[in-house]
């Protein structure tokens, strides 16, 4: 598919912003005019139409999304290679910071990663082709237009292309409940890929097998495990306090 719809006023305007291919923006009539008004501003700057229609018409182009009034016809994702991540650390002189999401299936799970991940500087995110959720509609909205900034690549085998990193010198961190390192304890200065697990699975077996070491985040009451965003969100922002401390 080459076209897809987004929707919500963040996804709409940061893909403006980002100078994502769009086709046309359509905005709900009844939407208000402050609410509105940033849109059209940007969209008449690069030229492109905005329409204003009944809000029925949107939830029908738009089906099962919040689009809060504003929907966009956009050009499909374009996922990067590794490599591209890679790359995108050396040109800003920084070690690299990388996740690598095993089977993540929830597209609010990854929309809120792809959030954190861009707040925290991660250089690119990394998802296997199968059993996972891709940048669909839904994560670019979760995301608030973080989508537009994190690169994403697409990969064929998560455990070959950790075996990749590896020889580029990029050490693996995998989460797991048991492991014996606490994640306060790890040393996450150096080049590094954290490997978050699927929702209900965790981390697969063969993965963790693959990683250089696992950590666990310290559990205190009775449930045994973090949603995957919220656990991700913990450990990136662990390695941004070590790498900034002076």
């Amino acid at each position: 598919m080459d076209e897809e719809y987004i929707g919500g006023k963040h996804s709409v305007l940061e893909a403006l912003r980002a100078g994502r291919t769009i086709n046309k923006i359509w905005i709900a009539e009844s939407a208000q005019k402050q609410f509105a008004g940033p849109i059209v501003a940007e969209a008449k700057n690069v030229g492109i139409i905005v329409q204003f229609t009944d809000k029925r018409k949107l939830d029908q182009m738009a089906e099962g999304l919040q689009h809060q009034g504003v929907v966009a016809q956009v050009a499909a994702y374009e996922y990067v290679e590794v490599e591209d991540i890679l790359d995108k650390a050396k040109e800003l002189g920084q070690e690299p910071f990388i996740l690598i999401l095993d089977e993540i299936e929830d597209p609010h799970n990854l929309g809120s990663i792809l959030r954190t991940a861009d707040c925290t500087g991660v250089h690119g995110v990394i998802i296997p082709k199968r059993r996972s959720v891709g940048l669909t509609a839904t994560v670019s909205k979760t995301s608030a237009g973080a989508v537009e900034y994190v690169p994403v690549a697409r990969v064929t085998n998560i455990a070959q292309t950790i075996e990749k990193l590896k020889e580029q010198g990029v050490w693996v961190a995998g989460t797991d409940v048991s492991a014996a390192q606490d994640v306060y304890k790890a040393n996450f200065s150096i080049p590094i890929a954290l490997v978050i697990g699927n929702e209900g699975k965790g981390v697969g077996r063969l993965i963790k097998e693959k990683c250089d070491f696992l950590v666990k985040l310290p559990m205190a009451g009775h449930v045994n495990s973090l949603n995957a965003s919220v656990a991700a969100g913990v450990l990136m922002y662990e390695v941004v306090r070590q790498r900034n401390k002076s």
